[in-house]
């Protein structure tokens, strides 16, 4: 406290200096500088080449064959995640150990197995076979002539490379999308579970309308991740062999003898691939959010009111 009449005297505010984040920055500069240096003036890259081949017909295709299984193998996945997560959480215990056992052989085996094992059906079934059980020594025994088959197809024309790498991303990704579902569904409070049971409303009705509208704010970033790791995870199926985006360049650099630069072409591809898919992430994060963050908002702005008072 100071007494009424004296002088007060002025603090003059000197900023902290921080010389290090300046030397940082240069030598970051001075590193991008060289790099973009190394991209323009070395001839490895062969940018010319690069262009007239990194967006031929084939590359398109496989491009769009990439999108394809992303998007196919993801709904598949989340749909079937959902189910998961829902029987993972059931009082029932056959259908919990049943979740159980589905997630841990699927997170146990890796992509690249489960695609090779899928491209492989044909071995296991030459033939699928719908019809009317009879048995053929039943029909003898009976001197009469009974084809009970109605229709039938061959395993290895129906089950094609896209369809095996489809399934093989499919029930791989549900496997992690069942855990993030789980996470999301566990992270909503009890109580608002036992006041939405309080108002009479169903099991199904609190998921649909309670559970699932709070755990989107959970589930949907991971769900991105996801997504973009599985847009990544598409190139393993040029081992099925499915012809997408990676099939592709990787067949034209050995076409060619021009492997290095369709390498930079499958990760400026790859990049603006999923560049794309984080755009969507960040609208559909920001879609699902819309209430915490105005809720963050008004905290910020109360705690600043408070520090002013």
């Amino acid at each position: 406290m100071t007494e009424p009449g004296t002088s007060h005297e002025v603090i003059k505010a000197v900023p902290v200096r921080h010389p290090w984040r300046w030397v940082a920055t240069a030598v970051i500069v001075v590193l991008t500088a060289m790099f973009a240096h190394m991209l323009l003036t070395n001839s490895a890259f062969q940018w010319t080449f690069m262009a007239r081949n990194a967006f031929a017909g084939p590359v398109l295709d496989g491009a769009r064959a990439s999108v394809l299984l992303t998007v196919g193998s993801m709904a598949i996945g989340i749909a079937l995640g959902v189910v998961l997560a829902i029987m993972r959480l059931s009082v029932n215990p056959i259908l919990s150990g049943i979740a159980w056992l589905y997630i841990w052989f699927f997170r146990a085996v890796p992509r690249v197995v489960l695609l090779v094992l899928f491209g492989n059906l044909g071995i296991l079934y030459e033939r699928f076979e719908f019809g009317l059980p009879f048995d053929s020594a039943l029909a003898d025994l009976f001197g009469v002539q009974i084809d009970g088959r109605l229709f039938g197809f061959d395993a290895r024309t129906v089950i094609s490379g896209f369809a095996a790498a489809t399934l093989g991303l499919a029930l791989s990704e549900a496997a992690y999308m069942a855990e993030i579902v789980r996470a999301g569904i566990q992270s909503i409070p009890q109580g608002q579970l036992d006041a939405a049971a309080s108002l009479g409303m169903s099991r199904t009705h609190t998921l649909r309308r309670i559970i699932m509208p709070q755990a989107m704010r959970v589930i949907i970033p991971p769900t991105g991740n996801e997504t973009i790791a599985l847009l990544k995870d598409t190139a393993l199926v040029a081992y099925v062999p499915a012809y997408e985006l990676w099939f592709q360049l990787q067949g034209i650099g050995s076409r060619t003898f021009q492997v290095f630069p369709m390498l930079v072409a499958a990760c400026l591809w790859y990049l603006a691939l999923t560049s794309v898919l984080m755009v969507v992430q960040y609208f559909v994060e920001r879609h699902f959010s819309r209430g915490t963050r105005s809720q963050a908002a008004r905290m910020r702005l109360d705690s600043g009111r408070a520090g002013g008072a």
